[in-house]
């Protein structure tokens, strides 16, 4: 079995090839819950759901966020009722938020959640969220103040300078039952082309993930091609805490567990650097326009991962 660590499009992309490549059944995908959020009076997840509609096949397939051809009755009235309407959501997704929603009121965990929604979109790869406690991902600007991550990166981000990055309730976090048992069986690790701020660094930091992963071999996938990411606000986000935001950045920042990283060919310069760090560097396409580019970089990462075991 192979554990993914993943947050946000990049990691969904890449996902959707690796199922390609993979059994679905002999991979197990830990997913970033930092940035989850109430609106409207529900429970959003969306690096969750973003995973999950693209493993199902149902994304948005230029956004790679949503579900392709939703539609947005149910937003539009609530903007008739005087409601902002800043964080999409369509009315296909609002189903998923409902029925999380429900089912966290009655007292069933998110994991458990998890499980039956992937179950329900016929979704073979095991899902987990990194923890069943509230974490909230806070943003400090200068600006703005402390903002929530979806309100910075939904609403400010193009007019914030970004001073610092925290979790709140990250130490209370521990990860959901099953979720370190997957980790100590599984053969390797793949941290997929995701914010190492927002997105892998909270799930790092819920008790006994980080030392797990250290036992494995683990092979990343750099989310920074030519000096900026491919989307999100990785390079403000790494810029804050004083992270050259290039491939060698990448692996500077996880190098107490990395093997191998890959990066795009764009950045074969680096990987001598890499290289120094004691973490091997591989160079190959990593922009994902196509299915086939997302197999391709899968396969290049399997047998990355292959060469480790």
């Amino acid at each position: 079995m192979i554990i993914a660590l993943a947050g946000g499009v990049g990691a969904a992309r890449f996902l959707e090839g690796l199922v390609k490549v993979l059994d679905p059944k002999d991979l197990t995908v830990v997913v970033n819950t930092g940035d989850d959020l109430y609106l409207h009076g529900l429970y959003i997840s969306p690096d969750l759901d973003t995973i999950m509609y693209n493993l199902a096949g149902i994304a948005h397939k230029t956004r790679g966020w949503g579900i392709q051809d939703d539609t947005y009755y149910c937003l539009s009235m609530l903007e008739q009722y005087g409601n902002e309407p800043w964080f999409k959501i369509g009315d296909k997704d609002f189903a998923t938020h409902i029925v999380r929603t429900h089912l966290l009121r009655r007292g069933v965990q998110l994991a458990e959640i998890t499980r039956l929604l992937c179950n329900l979109l016929e979704i073979e790869v095991t899902v987990f969220p990194m923890t069943n406690k509230k974490v909230n991902t806070r943003v400090v600007t200068e600006e703005e103040g402390i903002l929530d991550f979806q309100d910075y990166f939904v609403r400010y981000q193009k007019s914030t300078t970004v001073k610092d990055v925290y979790f709140e309730g990250i130490k209370d976090a521990k990860p959901p039952r099953g979720l370190l048992d997957a980790i100590n069986s599984a053969k390797g690790a793949i941290i997929c082309p995701s914010n190492p701020i927002v997105s892998i660094q909270p799930i790092l930091k819920v008790a006994g993930i980080l030392p797990a992963l250290k036992e494995l071999p683990v092979v990343g996938i750099s989310p920074i091609v030519g000096g900026a990411p491919i989307k999100g606000p990785a390079d403000k986000l790494m810029q804050a805490f004083n992270i050259e935001v290039s491939p060698h950045g990448i692996a500077k920042y996880y190098a107490n567990f990395l093997n191998t990283l890959i990066i795009d060919t764009v950045d074969a310069a680096f990987q001598s650097q890499i290289e120094e760090l004691d973490i091997h560097a591989v160079a190959t396409n990593t922009i994902m326009k196509t299915l086939d580019d997302k197999i391709d970089l899968a396969k290049k990462t399997m047998q990355e991962l292959d060469k480790l075991l």
